[in-house]
């Protein structure tokens, strides 16, 4: 890792720093492309900010304090300017520019001494409290306020529901109660059709806070989060309180603020973490294959899945629920129609990893041997489910898993660890939203489109696209299919996209191998995805409520997907992110003029084309349709 530092006075820093005759009480400082400017005030004792972007008021004066209604002095201020570069273990760029400028504010907190960080980057800023001598009896909370404009929008995620929002930020202070809990992470969309985001970074290494809590001011409609400190004494350090800008919704879905922020890999060896495809078994029981074999949980079924694994170069099998029947104190008890070593062996002499669930609701095997226990059974993963929103628990959790050479993939409303990926790259990926059937409800293009802008900004999520089968689900031939026939609309295409669409180190592929076989030719292009390894990754079409395209870069091979409403219609895709000079094989899939996500889902077409640097692609999409492109550089024999 290339990491150049600067430690500025604040008396020579010139335009970079801008600096009242109370040096110790004002403070204002520029990112490194001189488009954002963050102020921070010292006004009787209270720390305020105020933040601009491109010569606009993003967020008027607002408050931020460790420790509300206690007064802060400010001894010193300093500026860092930071560039470096590093290289994740997985993830949407194979190396990423940390590039920041950074206000050093030494304080004195009620007695108690800390500091303020403040980084300022191009595309953000985050915030962080360290204080020092804190006693178990004193009450923090790193508070901040965000006052937006009353034009401004927000929308945020809802559990296992479709996102909220729009709602203009004068209108939330009409809310119920129910919907004034707001999660994280918010994006608020402006009038000039900007965007910000409103999230976390780094809560894993910020011992004793819980999750940061959004609320809205009962006069006001303002927000404001806090972060509330439970137990922690001695030394104390903050999660960053995030802010991203980006001017669609998409670019801050590329954006390396919240990744930059978390702490370096704590890991000394990470070869053994392999990001990839996983076949799953839990929504195709019930299903019938075309030589009347019928799937559950049992040997036979596993072994399926395997060979079909092993067939087509999909890295991982994942078993979920009921592969036991209850867990007490060091012992699992198995199910009677499975044969668990008999699959495990089955799986090491094809080649395929093993990923195994557990459920805590179904008692407890003990966690602190839990994770010893899978690695002896040979398993490369957990799937791990009602864990809670624990923050100390579920990074016990990741560091276990880590320990034992084991990917964890969290599930069921799991803490929302922001750059964990960075310091515990094991952290596979999470069901932070509303997963495919989740809860056997409904599942939209409306939906789909929100939670890939709103929910994925705080990390890989695991979301289960890609299901080929959709005729036989709508109707009911499935144990674990929606509760009302007919109510997953989406297009085969459209299935394909949102696997590439939703970035996770791990893509859980729920359908059927059959259901997959009987479309190989479509199959082939989540076949060749190479999962987490991209090198760059470009958001070229977005909108919250219509729309989303998506490529991905891996060496000179780039995938493409879009994912539209049920409206339908035409995206243009400008091919401007190809090389020059060089000629180019596109692999189109595509939807038929006759496909539809409601009456005819799984027609599609494929087709192939020349395409060059600077092309204008028009991808039509059918209603809650969808449009992939596999592009590589022409073999001349």
């Amino acid at each position: 890792m290339k990491r150049i530092v600067f430690i500025i006075s604040i008396v020579v820093l010139g335009g970079l720093l801008n600096a009242c005759s109370d040096q110790s009480n004002h403070t204002s400082v520029q990112s490194p492309d001189n488009l954002v400017q963050l102020s921070i005030n010292n006004i009787g004792g209270t720390i305020k900010y105020e933040l601009r972007w491109q010569n606009e008021l993003i967020i008027d004066s607002s408050t931020i304090s460790i420790s509300q209604d206690v007064p802060v002095k400010i001894l010193n201020t300093k500026i860092q300017i930071i560039d470096s570069t590093w290289n994740p273990v997985w993830g949407q760029f194979s190396e990423i520019r940390d590039n920041y400028n950074e206000i050093v504010m030494t304080l004195d907190v009620n007695g108690k001494s800390g500091k303020l960080l403040a980084r300022v980057y191009n595309n953000g800023i985050g915030f962080r409290f360290l204080l020092n001598d804190v006693k178990a009896e004193d009450a923090l909370n790193f508070f901040c306020e965000y006052n937006l404009a009353d034009g401004d929008k927000v929308y945020y995620p809802s559990g296992e529901n479709e996102p909220k929002g729009p709602i203009a930020i004068s209108d939330l202070i009409n809310l119920n109660s129910n919907a004034k809990k707001i999660a994280i992470p918010v994006v608020v969309e402006r009038t000039n059709k900007k965007h910000l985001s409103i999230l976390e970074s780094d809560l894993y290494s910020a011992r004793g806070f819980a999750t940061m809590r959004m609320q809205v001011n009962a006069e006001t409609g303002q927000l404001s989060s806090t972060s509330k400190l439970k137990d922690q004494k001695g030394k104390v350090v903050t999660p960053w309180k995030v802010i991203l800008l980006g001017e669609t919704a998409g670019d801050m879905l590329t954006n390396s603020v919240t990744i930059n922020l978390a702490a370096p890999c704590e890991l000394k060896n990470t070869d053994w973490i392999k990001p990839g495809k996983t076949l799953w078994d839990w929504r195709v029981h019930g299903y019938t294959a075309p030589d009347g074999f019928v799937y559950g949980i049992n040997t036979e079924s596993y072994k399926r899945f395997i060979d079909f694994a092993d067939e087509k170069g999909i890295e991982y099998f994942l078993i979920d629920d009921s592969w036991y029947k209850h867990a007490s104190k060091g012992h699992f008890e198995l199910s009677d129609e499975l044969d668990l070593q008999t699959v495990i062996d089955y799986a090491a002499d094809k080649n395929v990893e093993l990923i195994l669930y557990y459920d805590r609701k179904h008692g407890e095997y003990g966690d602190a041997e839990l994770f010893s226990y899978y690695q002896s059974l040979g398993m490369k993963g957990i799937k791990y489910g009602f864990m809670g929103n624990n923050t100390d628990f579920s990074r016990d959790a990741i560091r276990l898993s880590a320990q034992n050479e084991l990917l964890i993939d969290f599930h069921d409303g799991p803490v929302p660890y922001t750059g964990v990926r960075r310091t515990s790259p094991n952290a596979i990926t999470r069901e932070y939203c509303h997963a495919q059937q989740d809860s056997r409800r409904a599942f939209t293009p409306e939906a789909f489109i929100k939670m890939a802008h709103i929910n994925a900004l705080q990390g890989p999520l695991d979301m289960n696209n890609g299901n080929f089968d959709l005729n036989g689900i709508n109707s009911g031939k499935r144990q674990k299919g929606p509760k009302k026939l007919n109510s997953y609309l989406s297009t085969v295409v459209s299935e394909m996209a949102r696997t590439l669409v939703i970035f996770s180190g791990l893509v859980c592929i729920p359908d059927a191998p059959e259901a997959y076989e009987a479309k190989a030719d479509l199959f082939d292009f989540i076949q060749k995805m190479p999962v987490g390894k991209w090198d760059e990754t470009q958001v070229l079409n977005s909108n919250i409520n219509k729309f989303i395209t998506t490529a991905r870069r891996h060496g000179k091979e780039w995938f493409i997907g879009s994912v539209i409403v049920q409206h339908g219609g035409t995206l243009d895709i400008k091919l401007d992110f190809l090389e020059g000079g060089q000629t180019y094989e596109a692999t189109f899939y595509e939807d038929t003029e006759d496909t539809n996500c409601r009456t005819n889902p799984e027609a599609y077409q494929i087709r192939k084309a020349k395409v060059k640097k600077g092309d204008l692609i028009q991808a039509k999409l059918a209603p809650g349709g969808g449009h992939c492109m596999w592009i590589r550089p022409e073999i001349i024999n």
